[in-house]
């Protein structure tokens, strides 16, 4: 199979007199043209249901959030100005413009400008690019019927009308560019351009660090960590001779460790984001210099200069088009790079410069434009060249990363290059947010640090009120003196006074219990959440085998916070949906053509019609009919409805079949979509239609399904296969889709030289430009009520809404030659605005779209993705509360809220459309007052102990309580509200009253929101609750929800990659959140928290343990353990045990979590962090810390052994205590859990060996000296019993008398006399379990 290529064959391969092709030949081309700066999307449905009611404000929204397809308003072309006066040169995408003149309308014929005459015109069959065409004139001498004067150029006529309109958001085409906010480009000439500001040079640096800054920079981002300060205070203090405790080196050990780590890491990331530079740096482009193009490195790329990039090359820069290898300046994009979406763009280059090139005549000119912004959908700039001033939209410039497809070559000028670039200025990394426990975590930080002030304190006032009780035997204390032995001067001793010895004495307490603030806390949460991200991204069970991607990570810091979500906000198209669409439904004149049940088709007009379908045949028409002695096929199959084919396929022409007729003519002739053929080994032709758009390329697959096969596409024809005949259309005028106007129109020109307008958008905004006058009469119903066309179309669109089908409308009309030239005129004068051409070319579309004759109406199936009923069930159980978010219909989101299990037919729907302030607060405040609502008290969700598991809840709603427990009174409401409405509730004082009423729904669907809007619904839970919420979505619109919302989590769909480049989390199915939460997000909170409380406990065990005997050495903060194991005591004899543990270890398998959503709601209520298991941990640790200390206290008072013994014995047997306390909470044992364990308890042993063989150490020979000793052991024996029994026998009693819900599903999971517990013998051994 050969590789794909554009189905856009030279103007010198057309066929003209062949048979079949007379429609060519008869082709006058018409004018043609646009210019107005549209947007490069077509998703109609999607947009169809966007708000409107406030105009250009709620434009603005879709364009600053929403970065999808759908929002894509800034991709227009601009307009070329007119080469002669009265001339309209309107080139749409940038393609040739074709001149019109008015001429006299008496004469029939062509007569070229020169005199000559022709009786009829075709393009030449020897027509080379390159060459002109004389201008000719086309006159009708008899009926006055047209007049136009058009001149083609390079073999191409030029085509009329606008692509849309450009965001009003950015207002790019209504004002000037100003002096200061502007920069000027001189084409072709670098150093002119550069030579009043340098601009920047086009080399890319994305590392942070160089060799000179590496270290201050890291370690100053570093620093922003208050702990690290606080232990760098510590640092220095202890290196005051008076002061020091520690060792200089070995007080600096542990946060010297954790500098290095992370300054490695941090070292190692940008080591590989240089060398990514170098290589993208060192790239090769071909840049016009010394009279021809040569190759030159990216990095060495100026602004001005003219650079020439080939098929499939990468765009080195941002560059304004200037010419393109075909002659009507298209060039064909694929933006995966820069936005992830894989569909191409069109993008044009001017008539002025696409017929000049660097080789044959140099090319100059001046370029002003704005500066470099991060709009990569926005570009606003004016070109003055050969004495035409020319604007410029976002459709005639190319972006780096962008990849050049379909097209030999294209050439364009810099204007932006390097870090200014739109690519590189957009480029950021991951969002960055703070998980809900690392919060917490501050909190009790701050208690910690409170506490030890306290600990200070207490050593500071001891030791004063010690030296004041003993001033009088300071001279002569044998173990502490004011002055030296022998000294005949009596010299002081390192003796500074009452007053300096306290505050020594505070500030020694504080070198000594530093520990209390667990630096190697810190360090340790970061590896376990790597961990933790490396078991995700490897879970098997969260693969994508259809788009072979794998679950990511992409914000480390919130994995535990995802197992704490309370509110799912999750889009519908893409994310809930599979956004593959698939023609379902025809509704053609009146009858409802039903692809999915072809039996159920139904007549519609009475008994005049008999039913459109009773066969069970099933056409797969994917092979268009033979042109030319070739077999073609579409690359989709589209099952067809056979009556349906067959009334297309009559001879006689009916109303209904020429009805017919206009319908698949307007889905394939009315869109962007480009056709691409491939050879397939049968010889055959494989068509594919790109397109930017599914639901476009849906429509044109269906289309040639039908017998109406798009197969070429250039600025200025297309040609279709209608029932196997080519038939070649002249695009006379386009207005693309934009969401002011909800549709998109095309003009184009018959075989018979019929002038036709085809329209089809949205239905809201296309059943109010039908020709109410032609609404065809359809006879009666059963009942013998008169039934019209509108009427029986709009049932059909409810009734495709109700089945969850995304629908557009399609309407046609005929246009006269006077109505024609009047849109060109008012066309030409718009196209040449500099300020308000946006306003007033949708004007001028508006003017044209009207007195349509409607056609019918499509359904398009976008179905669920597999799992997602069973998912959101699972969610619903786990207590969290799933609402919809989507830009669709009203009855289109409740189809799909019924087939995903979100609604159900037990729920009381509350629906709020209001049209205004007033309407809305009614509307709320009645339902309020229906269901007895009140003002809803927001506590947190930890004060609410009410029991979730295995049972339904029936009060709770979104982690509050209410007054009343109304779900006993009422059915479980569910609140649908549309966009309008929001509109008016988020920007009053409403959104109170939308909050009570809608977290006391079970279910919330919101239609036809902005993206804007949907983060405002995000942000009415999350800054009224303390819920945690999580959005999802897949699409460019969804990136201000993700960002918004506590957890964002991208879905890699068909709307491109900014969701997934703007998310926390990734992943290719919704099914897979289940997996994420319920098993991940479990986990990783679970692990997390204990974590946390853990690293508490083991410092705060060894700092109460040096605090006890601080009272038995006089309270000089002499301490009994050496320095080295002081600071090894976090660094090696107790830090891996619990980092394995926070990777490994699982308190419930995956398939209990799975089976039993309800878990999950653990961590939703914070059962396993919070202040109060804080505190019962402290005094834990209380008891812990004096059982060590009064064992070694009592069992040496009356020997000879000196403290390094019993220092010896403490190191041991805190190590030992705070492992088996370790031990006792390991869920499940692995090989690496055991080793880590013992492993660092036989590491202890080694170390103390080790340190104890070093003659310069005041330790030297204890440990050799105490192991042999009966008591030594019996001590650590009678420690690591007494600490750790009342912990045991309450964990005990706990699980025995008043389990939580984790303790019996544990139960269950390891019981070995009945491992087969059912669902039912689970809920039961729950309801009997004490509350």
């Amino acid at each position: 199979m050969s590789s794909p290529r554009p189905l856009l064959p030279p103007l010198s391969t057309y066929p003209v007199e062949s048979e079949g092709f007379n429609s060519i030949r008869s082709n006058a081309p018409l004018p043609s043209s646009s210019d107005s700066e549209a947007p490069s999307a077509n998703n109609h449905n999607q947009a169809s249901t966007m708000n409107t009611s406030k105009g250009s404000q709620h434009e603005s929204q879709l364009h600053d959030a929403n970065l999808s397809s759908e929002s894509n308003l800034g991709s227009q072309p601009s307009f070329p100005h007119s080469r002669s006066t009265g001339e309209a040169q309107l080139a749409h995408s940038g393609s040739k413009s074709s001149a019109f003149h008015s001429k006299s309308k008496r004469q029939r014929g062509y007569s070229w400008s020169d005199g000559s005459t022709a009786t009829g015109f075709s393009f030449p069959s020897n027509m080379n690019r390159g060459t002109s065409v004389k201008a000719f004139e086309i006159s009708d001498q008899s009926s006055g019927r047209w007049s136009q004067k058009i001149k083609l150029e390079h073999g191409f006529p030029k085509r009329n009308g606008s692509r849309g309109t450009e965001s009003d958001a950015l207002g790019s085409s209504q004002r000037e560019i100003s002096e200061e906010n502007s920069r000027l480009i001189h084409i072709n000439d670098p150093d002119q351009t550069n030579d009043k500001y340098e601009f920047a040079g086009n080399e890319i640096r994305t590392s942070k660090y160089t060799l000179i800054t590496f270290l201050p920079r890291n370690l100053f981002e570093q620093f922003h960590r208050f702990a690290y300060i606080y232990f760098l205070i510590i640092i220095v203090l202890n290196q005051l001779p008076f002061l020091a405790v520690f060792g200089g080196v070995t007080a600096a050990l542990p946060l010297a460790f954790v500098l290095i780590v992370t300054a490695i890491k941090d070292g190692y990331e940008d080591w590989r984001r240089h060398r990514a530079d170098r290589t993208e740096n060192n790239r090769m482009a071909n840049v016009w210099q010394d009279g021809s193009f040569q190759s030159k490195t990216w990095k060495q790329i100026r602004v001005g200069e003219v650079v020439k990039i080939c098929a499939n090359e990468t765009l080195p820069c941002d560059m304004v088009l200037l010419g393109t290898s075909d002659p009507s300046g298209v060039a064909y994009v694929q933006t995966t790079n820069l936005d992830g979406e894989s569909n191409l763009k069109t993008r044009y280059a001017k008539q002025e410069t696409s017929v000049r090139t660097p080789e044959k005549e140099p090319i100059s000119g001046i370029i002003l434009c704005e500066k470099p912004n991060r709009n990569i959908y926005g570009f606003h700039a004016n070109m003055e060249f050969e004495g035409k001033r020319i604007s410029l939209g976002t459709s005639n410039i190319l972006l780096r990363g962008c990849e050049l497809k379909n097209t030999s070559w294209a050439v364009g000028v810099v204007v932006y290059a390097g870090q200014e670039t739109k690519a590189m200025l957009n480029s950021s990394g991951a969002p960055s947010k703070r998980s809900r426990l690392e919060s917490h975590m501050n909190r009790e930080t701050l208690f910690l640090s409170s506490f030890l002030i306290i600990l200070c304190a207490v050593v500071g006032v001891g030791m004063g009120l010690w030296l004041h009780r003993h001033k009088d035997e300071l001279s002569t204390l044998p173990y502490y003196r004011d002055r030296y032995f022998n000294s005949s001067s009596n010299k002081l001793y390192n003796y500074y006074g009452m007053g300096a010895e306290v505050v020594f004495a505070i500030l020694m307490g504080v070198i000594i219990f530093q520990i209390m603030i667990p630096i190697s806390l810190y360090i340790s949460m970061e590896l376990v959440r790597v961990g933790q991200a490396f078991f995700m991204i490897r879970d098997d069970s969260m693969y994508d085998s259809d788009s072979k991607s794998r679950f990511q990570c992409r914000a480390l810091n919130i994995n535990e916070d995802l197992g704490q979500i309370k509110y799912v906000f999750s889009d519908k198209t893409g994310t809930l949906t599979e956004n593959k669409m698939e023609f379902r439904d025809a509704s053609v004149f009146g009858t409802n053509y039903c692809t999915s049940n072809v039996s159920n088709v139904s007549a519609e007009h009475g008994d005049q019609r008999s039913s459109a379908g009773n066969e069970e045949k099933e056409i797969s028409a994917d092979t268009t009919d033979g042109i030319d002695g070739e077999v073609w096929k579409a690359k989709m199959k589209v099952d067809v409805v056979p009556n349906l084919v067959q009334l297309l396929q009559q001879d006689n022409i009916t109303q209904e079949s020429k009805c017919a007729h206009d319908y698949f003519l307007t889905l394939a002739a009315c869109n962007t979509v480009v056709p691409i053929i491939q050879e397939t080994l049968q010889k055959e032709k494989l068509i594919e239609y790109q397109g930017e758009s599914p639901d476009e390329q849906a429509l044109v697959y269906a289309a040639a399904a039908y017998g109406y096969a798009l197969i070429e596409r250039t600025s200025g024809h297309i040609i279709i296969n209608v029932q196997g005949e080519k038939q070649r259309f002249d695009v006379a005028g386009l207005h693309e889709f934009d969401s002011d106007r909800k549709r998109m129109s095309v003009i184009v020109r018959t075989h018979d030289n019929t002038l036709k307008l085809l329209v089809k958008g949205a239905d809201n905004s296309m059943l109010g430009i039908i020709d109410k006058t032609s609404n065809a009469n359809l006879g009666k119903d059963a009942e013998g009520s008169s039934r019209d066309l509108i009427s029986i179309t709009e049932s059909h669109l409810h009734e495709y809404s109700s089945q969850g089908l995304r629908t557009l409308v399609v309407g046609a009309r005929d246009l006269s030659i006077a109505e024609y030239e009047d849109w060109l005129h008012r066309y030409e004068e718009a196209s040449n605005l500099l300020i308000g051409r946006t306003k007033k070319l949708r004007e001028i579309a508006i003017s044209i779209e009207r007195n349509l004759n409607l056609l019918g109406a499509t359904g398009i199936e976008d179905r669920l993705q597999d799992g997602v009923p069973e998912t959101i069930e699972s969610l619903r159980q786990a207590g969290i509360k799933v609402w919809i978010l989507t830009g669709d219909k009203q009855e289109t989101a409740i189809s799909i809220g019924i087939s995903c299990k979100l609604l159900t037919s037990s729920m009381q729907q509350i629906v709020i459309n209001g049209k205004s302030k007033e309407v809305c607060q009614e509307l709320l405040e009645d339902a309020k007052a229906t269901y007895g609502i009140t003002k809803t008290k927001r506590k947190k969700a930890f004060l609410q102990r009410r029991r979730m598991i295995f049972s339904e809840t029936v009060s709770e709603v979104g982690g509050h309580i209410s007054n009343t427990s109304r779900e006993m009174m009422h059915p479980p409401l569910a609140l649908i509200i549309d966009g309008t409405s929001l509109v008016y509730i988020l920007e009053n004082e409403l959104e109170d009253e939308l909050f009570d009423l809608a977290t006391q729904c079970r279910v919330v669907l919101c239609c036809r929101v902005a993206p804007l809007q949907k983060a405002g619904i995000v942000a009415l839970i999350k800054n009224r609750t303390d819920d945690m919420t999580l959005a999802i979505g897949d699409g460019a619109n969804d990136v201000s929800m993700l960002q918004m919302a506590d957890v964002g989590v991208g879905i890699s769909g068909q709307e491109g990659r900014q969701a997934v480049m703007a998310s926390d989390f990734a992943m290719g199915q919704f099914r897979f959140l289940k997996r994420l939460l319920l098993v991940h997000g479990h986990w990783n909170y679970h692990r997390m928290s204990y974590m946390i409380l853990y690293n508490f406990y083991r410092n705060a065990i060894y700092v109460l343990m040096l605090f006890w005997y601080v009272f038995y050495t006089a309270l000089t903060a002499t301490t009994a353990i050496t320095e080295w194991s002081g600071q090894l005591y976090s660094i090696i004899y107790t830090s891996l045990p619990t980092i394995v543990v926070g990777i490994w270890d699982q308190d419930l398998s995956d398939k209990v979590l799975i089976r039993f959503p309800q878990l999950y709601g653990s961590g939703q209520r914070e059962e396993n962090y919070n202040p109060y298991l804080f505190w019962v941990t402290m005094i834990d640790t209380l008891w812990q810390s004096l059982v060590i200390v009064y064992v070694g206290y009592f069992a040496y008072t009356h020997s000879t052994e000196d403290m390094w013994s019993i220092g010896s014995l403490w190191t041991i047997a805190v190590v030992l205590l705070v492992n088996f306390h370790l031990a006792m909470d390991i869920s499940s044992w692995t090989v690496i859990t055991h080793v880590a364990v013992w492993g660092s308890i036989v590491a202890t042993w080694i170390c103390l060996i080790i340190l104890d063989s070093i003659d310069s150490l005041p330790s030297y020979g204890t440990i050799y000296h105490v192991v042999t000793r009966g008591s030594y052991w019996l001590c650590l024996i009678l420690i690591v019993v007494l600490a750790l029994l009342p912990r045991f026998l309450l964990k005990m009693i706990k699980q025995k008398i008043w389990p939580s819900d984790i303790d019996i599903a544990r139960e269950v999971e390891i019981s070995t006399t009945n491992p087969g517990y059912s669902a039912a013998e689970l809920n039961q051994i729950t309801a009997s379990a004490p509350r």
